[in-house]
């Protein structure tokens, strides 16, 4: 099994792209988990959505087409998420309802210094995939409250408690996944 996971943060020492990181070290044996940014993408245009897409947009539309589900991690600005990771799915939902994204498995986790942990981005997150057509792992939202608290100094998760609950969440959405492919 293929999963992709994106990081819909930019900032160097990124809690959801560390928590990206740590999801990399609980695959299972024959499930590889395959991280890229949203930095790279220009912002969305109907103007640049031609045959010829820009190069960091092909490589993101191959690798959401190749990948069996996609895992985002966002953080949470201003009870919403990111406005890069809303590009990349800008960019992926094309063309509509036949889109790389139309009918992919998905999940969500999110990782925040708030005691929220991220729970308000990922219902924002949620509406808007449903408009893709991307199924949402049906299971309750992965948040990662006080994150500053759970991640070392080098940015490693370090949190036990952390680190079981997201082996746990990931092993459900690679379950899930096999469920909706029929294996």
């Amino acid at each position: 099994m293929k999963l992709l996971g994106i990081s819909g943060s930019l900032r160097k020492g990124s809690y959801n792209t560390a928590l990206l990181e740590a999801t990399v070290g609980l695959m299972p044996e024959g499930v590889e988990l395959t991280l890229i940014g949203c930095g790279e993408l220009p912002h969305y245009s109907k103007d640049l959505d031609t045959d010829s897409k820009p190069e960091a947009v092909l490589h993101l539309l191959q690798a959401v087409r190749y990948s069996d589900g996609v895992l985002f991690a966002t953080p949470e600005y201003n009870y919403s998420f990111s406005g890069v990771l809303k590009n990349a799915i800008d960019w992926a939902s094309r063309p509509a309802y036949k889109s790389v994204l139309a009918g992919k498995p998905v999940a969500i986790v999110s990782a925040s210094q708030s005691h929220v942990g991220g729970a308000r981005a990922q219902a924002h997150l949620q509406q808007v995939l449903s408009a893709t057509l991307s199924p949402v792992v049906p299971a309750p939202p992965f948040v990662v409250p006080m994150a500053q608290e759970k991640f070392d100094g080098n940015g490693l998760l370090a949190d036990e408690d952390t680190k079981r609950r997201l082996a746990r969440y990931i092993a459900d959405f690679i379950h899930w996944v096999n469920r909706l492919a029929g294996r």
